[in-house]
């Protein structure tokens, strides 16, 4: 039986030091070839003003940018922290006149109606106090036939997966953090239960190897 989730956090990483520790985890999954960039273009982001929920140290969104033409990128994150090492990061790939970072919460984001041709956030699902809110403003901001795509880990993913992730899971100090974010993460019937009571009227839930991916479109 899989156990109930426990919240971890809906105020994202501050402190300085964790915001080091998370930013070299990142560098490496992005050297490794692990971040999810290939997934948010199969979904149909490829084009236009899009916008990221939760960047973190920004590299998710600025292999966006690589892999795209003409694109730019607003990314909206709650730790000012987490912003200045992502404008560094910007100013390393020489992306910053393509990307501008918002400090603001997803339950309220500070943008006009259909401003977006898309969205994407990966890793923050887990962390958003309301989910149903956020998938709310997300459906606001799209433009119409605009595109999303939310990934997360899943609280029950196999125990060989947990194990393994735990172990490639560098710098070691962020360990324990990965653990509380798999405690927090949803499944898959609880997030379409949260789906159902939002604005978003079509979307695709998909169990991946140790999290759910949530793909869709605005009406």
């Amino acid at each position: 039986m899989t156990k109930s989730r426990i919240v971890e956090t809906d105020e994202g990483i501050q402190d300085e030091f964790s915001v080091d520790v998370y930013d070299r985890m990142m560098r490496r999954l992005r050297d490794k070839g692990w971040m999810e960039t290939d997934r948010i273009l199969k979904a149909g982001i490829t084009r236009g003003s899009v916008l990221e929920i939760g960047p973190g140290p920004g590299y998710l969104g600025l292999e966006w940018l690589k892999k795209t033409e003409g694109t730019s990128l607003v990314a909206m994150e709650i730790s000012k922290s987490m912003i200045h090492t992502a404008e560094k990061n910007a100013i390393e790939y020489g992306l910053s006149e393509r990307v501008r970072y918002v400090p603001g919460d997803a339950q309220k984001l500070p943008f006009g109606e259909g401003q977006f041709d898309g969205v994407f956030s990966n890793g923050s699902l887990h962390e958003w106090a309301d989910p149903a809110a956020v998938f709310n403003e997300i459906h606001r901001v799209l433009k119409t036939g605009g595109k999303y795509f939310i990934s997360d880990l899943r609280r029950n993913m196999n125990i060989l997966m947990k194990t393994f992730l735990k172990m490639n899971t560098k710098p070691v100090e962020i360990r324990q953090g990965l653990i509380s974010s798999i405690n927090a993460a949803y499944l898959p019937l609880e997030i379409e239960a949260i789906l159902q009571r939002s604005a978003l009227d079509t979307f695709n839930v998909r169990k991946t190897f140790i999290g759910l991916e949530i793909t869709g479109d605005k009406k």
